[in-house]
């Protein structure tokens, strides 16, 4: 039978010519030297030397799927954000990863894990760019590269090393509810379907009258909490590292569709001068009692990308992308991370990563942006700037409102954190340690940091990290001294 006849397609370049050989390169005689001439192979071996971008500094190995996001519940009393009206349903892509490892390293290490969603709404791309913990480690942007250097490889032997992540880790107080969470059984997930995700920071919502509130999302697994002991994770990492990657694909073309369902705690605008935590701090909760949970909608994801490099690892998630009727607050790290992710995505993947598939808007796009590298999409501007008198798109403040925002006065400062009344480092993580691990759980909590700490950390540092636990619980802290001493 023909190749025709099996309506296989032929194979060509890059600009569509059909190729002569799949195999064989253009020689001399069948023995001779290749010839320069022979522009396929060229490209084929050029294109093969950029086939990879800049893995991610951060989240460099994950897994992501499409969806949909249904509103099941009327918040529109807080905000007029278009994807959270009533009964509106918005396709959306997930991205799920590790934080520390490179692309290579096992899904099981013991991490935070990255929970990024993308909104294609009628009003533009929304993003919600957050992990699988609601406090994190630094509430400084200043900070927050000296942490995750902490966390990566020794830049003389190439090793990750438990000394350095202590180091910081006891140096830094504020970083004791994280580590927390992370020695703890939701430091190393069962699987991405299996673990609940949080924008951890504070945002600003907009109602459609004007009045404003202060919201915290959690996003909580419908398949249940589920979690690996350090024994089996370590054993996973050997035999299947891609574990999580294997099992969100494979539960999606199994048709197994996950789905989560999207609280958001509110607090009234006024409330938040006088709360007892400050509640733009990272590293903190807002404790339930106080502000209880309301439900938004549910996401489903039901559909496997046809291409992971396309979809997945092209894909730019950045919390700058805020649609009307959301908005950030005065949150440091919020604030550092609209400029830094934009500007990675810029670094990674182009000036125009914005046109790529999983990052273009859904909606209509008038940008006065225009050229740079990779660009293929014209300017929809008649003319490339603004204000003109051609017909070019132009800013509608009464259609959409003025953004998002709070006022704010004081003169530029460097100043250390201000403590409220109850305002500390390391309240939130001893009651978490007391009053939400049981009996099972503070036992697998001190297992599993006595065996960290066990691994290469120096006498110095080793110290530090017993009285960084004393203080956030002292019964806890004696436990895990004696286990890593043997006492």
């Amino acid at each position: 039978m023909t190749q025709e006849a099996r309506k296989i397609p032929y194979t060509t370049t890059n600009t569509g010519i059909p190729v002569e050989s799949d195999e064989h390169s253009l020689t001399i005689g069948p023995d001779g030297p290749i010839l320069l001439q022979d522009h396929y192979l060229i490209e084929k071996m050029a294109q093969f030397n950029r086939e990879r971008v800049p893995e991610r500094v951060v989240h460099a190995k994950g897994s992501g799927a499409y969806g949909v996001f249904q509103v099941t519940n009327d918040v529109s009393q807080f905000t007029k954000a278009d994807l959270f009206q009533p009964g509106r349903r918005t396709e959306m892509l997930a991205r799920f990863s590790t934080v520390a490892g490179e692309q290579g390293s096992p899904d099981t290490w013991r991490d935070p894990r990255g929970f990024a969603l993308k909104f294609y709404t009628n009003q533009g791309n929304y993003d919600l760019v957050g992990n699988n913990t609601p406090v994190f480690f630094v509430r400084d942007p200043s900070k927050f590269q000296d942490f995750i250097r902490s966390q990566k490889r020794r830049p003389d032997n190439g090793l990750r090393d438990h000394d350095m992540q202590w180091d910081f880790w006891t140096l830094s107080p504020e970083s004791a509810h994280m580590v927390t969470w992370l020695m703890g059984d939701r430091g190393i997930p069962k699987s991405y379907r299996h673990m609940n995700g949080y924008g951890s920071h504070t945002y600003l919502w907009v109602n459609g009258g004007g009045a404003k509130f202060w919201v915290k999302y959690h996003v909580k697994t419908d398949q249940g909490i589920e979690f690996l002991t350090q024994d089996e994770a370590d054993r996973m990492a050997g035999e299947d590292p891609d574990l999580h990657r294997r099992d969100l694909y494979e539960s999606i073309a199994g048709g197994e569709a996950p789905t989560w369902t999207m609280y958001v705690q509110v607090m009234p605008f006024e409330d938040a001068p006088d709360y007892r935590f400050n509640p733009f701090d990272l590293t903190k909760v807002w404790p339930h009692e106080d502000y209880p949970l309301i439900e938004v909608g549910r996401m489903t994801l039901d559909k496997n990308p046809d291409d992971y490099f396309v979809h997945i690892e092209q894909a730019a998630f950045e919390p700058s992308n805020l649609v009307p009727g959301i908005g950030p607050s005065p949150d440091k790290m919020l604030l550092g991370r609209l400029f830094s992710y934009p500007d990675t995505h810029r670094y990674r993947i182009g000036a125009n990563y914005a046109q790529l598939p999983p990052n273009r808007a859904r909606s209509q796009v008038s940008s006065y942006a225009k050229d740079g590298a990779m660009r293929f999409e014209a300017s929809a501007a008649a003319r490339p700037y603004a204000p003109n008198s051609y017909g070019g798109p132009a800013a509608d403040v009464g259609r959409f409102g003025e953004p998002a925002g709070w006022a704010t006065a004081g003169e530029m400062v460097r100043e250390a954190y201000a403590l409220r009344s109850a305002d500390d480092d390391w309240g939130q993580p001893g009651t978490m340690v007391r009053q939400v691990l049981d009996d099972a759980a503070r036992e697998r909590l001190v297992a599993n940091v006595s065996g960290h700490l066990s691994d290469g950390v120096s006498g110095p540092v080793l110290e530090r990290a017993f009285q960084y636990w004393r203080a956030i619980d002292k019964a806890v802290g004696d436990r895990i001294a004696a286990a890593v001493s043997g006492a």
